[in-house]
């Protein structure tokens, strides 16, 4: 399979969300093995004007990355112990980004930053050029529904209820 091009992520974040379903993510292990794991669960997060996107509140050390082209990785911990695995989409300095909230079997995106051992080093990481993290294409999924992001009650019911979450239907 191919890696997917940076000029896939250029898209904004609804788009890139539901188009990731049904995509590989690839982990390479510092000890040479890889898996594979198809992306069953995704969430969108669309820029400034969208409450519960992190880069609301402005331009930080933090958001920094969410500025940049598509295609890299935002990371970031919550609770203390679960990295995040975002994907940054758009262009530079409109700041989107998907949440990788499930792969195969593996459901919530704390459990699947602890799957693949993420930590703060993939922070700005290039998904199209990295030698342990990337995307490759796979068939267009048309079997999907959708609903609305999880644990963003702070964002306001407008936000909160926005059905950008995006779940793979298996037949």
């Amino acid at each position: 399979m191919s890696i997917l091009t940076s000029t896939f992520y250029k898209q904004d974040a609804v788009t890139v969300a539901e188009k990731l379903l049904g995509k590989m993510l690839v982990r390479q292990w510092e000890d040479g093995t890889s898996t594979r794991y198809v992306i069953t669960e995704t969430e969108a997060y669309l820029g400034e004007e969208d409450k519960a996107c992190h880069a609301s509140k402005g331009r930080t050390k933090r958001t920094e990355v969410l500025y940049s082209e598509g295609g890299c990785i935002y990371v970031y911990l919550i609770y203390g112990m679960y990295w995040m695995l975002n994907v940054v989409t758009g262009t530079v300095n409109n700041p989107q980004a998907v949440l990788i909230r499930g792969i195969d079997a593996i459901t919530g995106s704390g459990k699947v930053g602890r799957e693949l051992k993420m930590d703060r080093s993939f922070y700005n990481e290039n998904l199209s050029l990295s030698t342990r993290i990337w995307m490759e294409d796979a068939a267009d999924i048309t079997s999907f529904r959708t609903a609305p992001r999880v644990g963003i009650d702070y964002a306001g019911d407008e936000w909160k209820d926005k059905p950008w979450r995006f779940i793979l239907v298996k037949p």
